[in-house]
């Protein structure tokens, strides 16, 4: 399996595939393989906050995409982390992904039940851990079900796959690399979070936790870039990154609440066309947990 590329930090995959899959050709894909080709595997990536009282597999098992996966993202990470769905090793996320049916040289493609909002950090971490062809499904389970397209209930079990799993250490940024890019300013920290939530206006949705940023981070909330579960398109997210005061050809950490919704900064970056920033996985959680310095403005 081809490993990422290291670039200026960053991470990117080769060959390069637009990272957005519309519904149309997902259908046909599935209806119509290319010769020679298995169908796409599809995985539900539905996940959501502890506040909206929703259950992902829940959803999945009443009504998915035919053929479709369930991608757990708590089940999915390092469960012996006191911060939530932190990543895994490369050997237990192989070790997963494996079970799950997703192997080597597939293609899969990632959806969810709220259009776009986890589902990036799914496409973020399979592509992290060596998967070269991952889309997401430009608006998720909601333009499909729109669309009157096919669904179906209860759990889908694939037989087992190969997936040995690379770890592009690079496009992961650490609590240490954080305060570093804020300290030096030589490194844009970009928060997905809504802006009250930013500004200290608004609690956090887990409990105990300041609201507030990250002195000198940047706010990009991901309600700028999405619009009806569906990711701007190109000019529309620069003119979001404008907005934000945020320079997307420069250096770049991505952040949120706890390492999900900022993947859609990263996704947006991609499908504008411009580098791929670090991730902080640790995000908002580990920095207002660990103490670190808190502003509101």
């Amino acid at each position: 399996m081809t490993n990422p590329v290291i670039f200026r930090g960053y991470f990117r995959m080769t060959p390069k595939i637009s990272p957005l899959i519309s519904t149309d050709s997902l259908a046909a894909l599935l209806l119509n393989p290319p010769s020679g080709a298995a169908a796409p595997v599809v995985m539900d990536a539905s996940w959501y906050l502890p506040n909206q009282k929703r259950d992902g597999m829940a959803d999945y098992l009443k009504a998915h995409i035919p053929g479709a996966v369930y991608f757990d993202i708590d089940a999915h990470s390092d469960r012996s982390s006191p911060l939530p769905h932190m990543l895994p090793s490369p050997e237990n996320f192989a070790r997963d992904m494996s079970a799950l049916g997703i192997g080597e040289g597939m293609h899969a493609v990632v959806y969810e039940g709220s259009g776009l909002f986890s589902a990036a950090r799914v496409w973020w971490m399979l592509r992290l851990f060596g998967m070269r062809n991952v889309q997401l499904l430009d608006g998720g389970l909601p333009k499909w079900k729109l669309e009157g397209r096919a669904l179906e209930s209860g759990p889908v079990i694939r037989p087992p796959a190969r997936f040995e799993a690379s770890f592009a250490k690079d496009a992961v940024a650490s609590l240490d690399d954080v305060r570093n890019a804020l300290e030096h300013r030589a490194i844009q920290v970009v928060d997905a979070r809504a802006g009250a939530r930013f500004r200290g206006e608004a609690p956090e949705p887990r409990p105990g936790l300041p609201s507030g940023h990250m002195p000198g981070a940047l706010s990009l909330p991901i309600g700028d870039l999405v619009s009806d579960g569906r990711l701007l398109a190109p000019h529309g997210l620069r003119k979001a990154f404008a907005k934000a005061g945020f320079d997307p050809k420069l250096p770049a950490i991505t952040s949120c609440g706890s390492g999900v919704t900022a993947a859609i900064i990263n996704l947006a970056m991609e499908a504008a066309g411009e580098p791929a920033p670090r991730l902080y996985d640790g995000s908002w959680t580990e920095w207002a947990s660990k103490g670190m310095p808190v502003a509101k403005s």
